[in-house]
């Protein structure tokens, strides 16, 4: 069973912001063996969504309003533990982050920086490549953006 908790960063627990550094390091730094900043002063500014498993964070991400990373709302810093993987986590934690970044901003579409082997991933949630790949700290990455799915 997965608890959910939704929060601006000044509402973070000093607890709850060590889990998600811990989680993203574990993820970005260590297992991605990639040597980047992850404090970007973005997080001051975003939401962020956290599943909690008998204490512990397993899933994770941040919601950035429009103009922060892109002219549209982004979901990024996606994370789950290694410890939940393969079973449907991620699936659930981006349709959880889509339903509250559109809950926030309306369903003007919503922009991300994506790495590239997760590109079928996104595709899943009706995301569609619009950049070529880039290199960002040493791995190849795409932006992708999601249209509205609502019809007028």
């Amino acid at each position: 069973m997965i608890h959910w908790e939704f929060k601006k960063f000044d509402n973070l627990s000093a607890h709850e912001l060590y889990a998600i550094i811990q989680l993203r390091n574990e993820v970005f730094v260590v297992e991605q063996n990639c040597v980047f900043q992850d404090a970007d002063n973005k997080d001051q500014l975003s939401h962020h969504l956290m599943g909690w498993q008998q204490n512990k964070l397993i899933a994770y991400t941040r919601i950035l309003p429009p103009a922060l990373a892109y002219s549209l709302p982004s979901i990024g810093r996606v994370v789950t533990s290694p410890s939940v993987r393969r079973n449907g986590m991620g699936t659930l934690l981006m349709k959880k982050s889509i339903e509250l970044t559109e809950a926030l901003y309306g369903h003007s579409g919503i922009h991300i920086g994506a790495q590239l082997h997760l590109k079928k991933f996104y595709e899943t949630f009706h995301f569609v490549q619009c950049s070529d790949p880039y290199l960002e700290d040493g791995i190849e990455h795409i932006e992708m953006k999601r249209e509205s799915l609502l019809r007028s």
